[in-house]
């Protein structure tokens, strides 16, 4: 997981096996292998900065869960109105 976090802070192109998007306006979220696990964790820029977002899951299907990505949209509004 810290690998992925790394990519994130200090790589400009991530590799698309470690990021993708959502349907939303910058949403987006970073695929995390540990062992047998696949986890993804919700983030947005911030004009040039990445702000993640502390909303991960465990991802069990192949459709990312409408409730954590409604999570996720909740948690960006919160923090740019508390900005």
């Amino acid at each position: 997981m810290d690998f992925g976090l790394f990519l994130l802070q200090y790589v400009k192109q991530v590799p698309s096996k470690h990021i993708g998007s959502t349907l939303e306006k910058n949403l987006f979220y970073l695929r995390v292998k540990q062992g047998s696990n696949i986890f993804r964790i919700f983030f947005c820029y911030d004009e040039d900065k990445i702000v993640v977002i502390m909303n991960g899951f465990t991802k069990k299907t192949q459709k990312t869960p409408t409730k954590e990505i409604d999570k996720a949209i909740s948690i960006i509004k919160q923090y740019f109105d508390e900005k």
